[in-house]
């Protein structure tokens, strides 16, 4: 795929340390719920320092959406990003990603790890396939949850939170180990999606296995 130039149209928080980033309409750019892709910034010395960040709009909306946690700390892209205004510009690059829905399942992500699922969940929203799904959050503190409204929202009783540095009802409190997947899996025969930091999603994987889980029925990529 040609770089493509896309303008931003909006940026909003949606925690405390993730913005909402809105962009125009690219119509050559084509991609599955759950991909990536690199994202450069269209300003002196940051042009070829591009970073994967997954698309959190769907494919036939008329904007691209990206949803992305700012490390002021690193001195990177991603807290470049935090500087930028409406108007500036963003250079799309590459798409690519291993998480592609592949049929009915529980979705576990970590932190900003979620990024892949909005798509995909927002898309079996609309096409009123969503039920049977159940997405298992891990986060430190609450203030931390993405989009929480909207997966209160469309997914009901399916939507767990587990935290691991406060206990807030009704969130589980804790990581997400094999006690905790027993009592949450709905179906051992289910798809499991799993994105986040590498160690959770080893703690995670391991755990499914031990429960019995097969290999193809894991679809994963890493987070960090």
């Amino acid at each position: 795929m040609d770089k493509q130039f896309l303008t931003i149209k909006n940026i909003e928080k949606a925690t405390h340390n993730v913005l909402r980033f809105t962009l125009n309409d690219a119509k050559e750019i084509e991609f599955v719920p759950g991909q990536a892709a690199e994202v450069a910034i269209d300003k002196d010395g940051w042009r070829d320092k591009g970073n994967p960040f997954t698309f959190t709009s769907l494919p036939f909306e008329d904007h691209l959406e990206f949803t992305i946690k700012i490390y002021p700390d690193h001195e990177g892209v991603t807290n470049e990003l935090s500087k930028l205004n409406s108007g500036d510009k963003l250079i799309i690059k590459d798409i690519f990603g291993a998480i592609k829905y592949k049929g009915k399942g529980t979705f576990i992500a970590g932190g900003a790890g979620v990024t892949p699922f909005i798509s995909i969940l927002r898309n079996l929203y609309q096409k009123e396939e969503l039920s049977g799904n159940r997405l298992i959050f891990a986060n430190s503190k609450e203030e931390d949850i993405i989009n929480q409204k909207e997966f209160e929202s469309i997914l009901g009783k399916d939507f767990l939170n587990i935290l691991s540095r406060e206990e807030i009802k009704p969130h589980a409190h804790g990581r997400i180990d094999i006690e905790y997947l027993k009592e949450n899996i709905t179906s051992l025969d289910d798809y499991f999606y799993i994105c986040g930091p590498e160690p959770m999603m080893d703690a995670v994987e391991d755990s499914l296995r031990e429960l019995g889980v097969k290999e193809d029925q894991i679809v994963k990529e890493v987070f960090a």
